[in-house]
């Protein structure tokens, strides 16, 4: 039997109550019954004392530091003081954990952590966008990416403040375990189970003008999630929303924070995901009902968003069953993602 995965939450004093709550919903909640697989979350800290947090908890630490010589994954919350220094052997650890090759992981202001341990040096990071420029002045040799979910250099991944931290975990839950598991959780948590690290993290008019707008735009991602097999253009969604293709581009991008070319690619690479978890389809097939076209987009696709094949992705995480009716139109998952040219040409073509 395969042993669980292995998960560490980094504690120590002056850590956010809130990215605690988040790594623990995501990581500590058991949902075997709904076919997610059992993780190994351990709270992990210098001694067993307990850690006072804001609000009045606590946390009470169940592994010493040397437990991240075990864990797959090493996760940081953030901090309620930005600047707060992180104990000595925390720093040492982190340090040794990634020097073996652990994932790590650090939501909003725990950046400054892993910035404390030099572990961002010479590497991209993000942070919550209104920390941006204090993560510039206290540590220059990092380079401070300045508007995305989540970015990831040499294994180490940084989120963006409160909620990105729910879609860094979900990221992370999908590249480990597949799409499917992070859909199952995401589902559980009543949250968005697809929003790619590229989306910015601060859109300055996210509400539609209208509710009438808010309405069209709502039911042309609807149409759209439901027709990825065809070759929607954005022409075609705009005069489904009722809406000239520059005003529907522009209304899509304030309310979504991406474009509608760049939301469709991400939903057709969900859906794909989805078919080879859950098929044993072709992959010409799987491509076209993603709405690829062809295999060899599909491929290029995965490539760029996701860093593997999708015959690797198929090995890693697939469970064969048998293939859905000829002609069935893929389902699709997810929500908004990032951002790139809303043009009309056919999407993915």
């Amino acid at each position: 039997m395969k042993p669980a995965y292995r998960v560490a939450l980094v504690a120590f004093a002056g850590i956010r109550a809130f990215d605690v709550s988040v790594i623990t919903e995501v990581w500590g909640t058991d949902r075997t019954d709904r076919g997610v697989p059992a993780f190994d979350l351990r709270r992990v800290a210098v001694d067993d004392t307990a850690i006072p947090m804001r609000g009045g908890l606590a946390l009470l630490p169940d592994r010493p530091l040397t437990w991240l010589a075990r864990a797959d994954l090493v996760l940081v919350p953030g901090l309620d003081d930005h600047l707060t220094p992180a104990p000595a052997p925390v720093l040492d650890a982190l340090r040794r954990a990634h020097a073996r090759g652990a994932t790590l992981a650090a939501l909003c202001g725990g950046a400054f952590t892993l910035a404390q341990a030099g572990l961002l040096d010479g590497r991209r990071a993000i942070t919550h966008w209104n920390l941006i420029d204090l993560l510039r002045t206290h540590h220059p040799q990092v380079t401070v990416v300045a508007d995305a979910l989540f970015i990831e250099d040499d294994n180490i991944w940084t989120a963006a403040g409160t909620a990105a931290g729910i879609d860094l975990c979900l990221h992370l839950v999908r590249r480990s375990h597949g799409a499917e598991t992070a859909a199952a959780i995401a589902r559980s948590m009543v949250t968005a189970p697809f929003r790619t690290g590229s989306q910015a993290q601060f859109i300055e008019h996210p509400t539609p003008h209208t509710d009438r707008d808010a309405d069209a735009l709502a039911a042309v991602r609807e149409h759209a999630l439901r027709h990825l097999h065809e070759p929607l253009t954005v022409a075609d969604l705009a005069a489904h929303a009722g809406m000239s293709p520059r005003s529907f581009a522009r209304h899509f991008t304030a309310a979504t924070g991406a474009t509608p070319l760049r939301w469709l690619l991400d939903q057709r690479v969900a859906a794909a995901q989805k078919l080879l978890e859950r098929t044993d389809l072709a992959m010409p097939e799987v491509a076209r009902r993603a709405g690829f076209g062809s295999e060899v987009t599909m491929r290029q696709h995965f490539a760029s968003r996701l860093a593997t094949s999708p015959r690797a992705y198929r090995a890693a995480f697939s469970d064969a069953t048998a293939p859905g009716p000829v002609g069935a139109p893929a389902a699709a998952m997810g929500s908004a993602a990032g951002s790139s040219n809303g043009g009309s040409s056919p999407i993915a073509r």
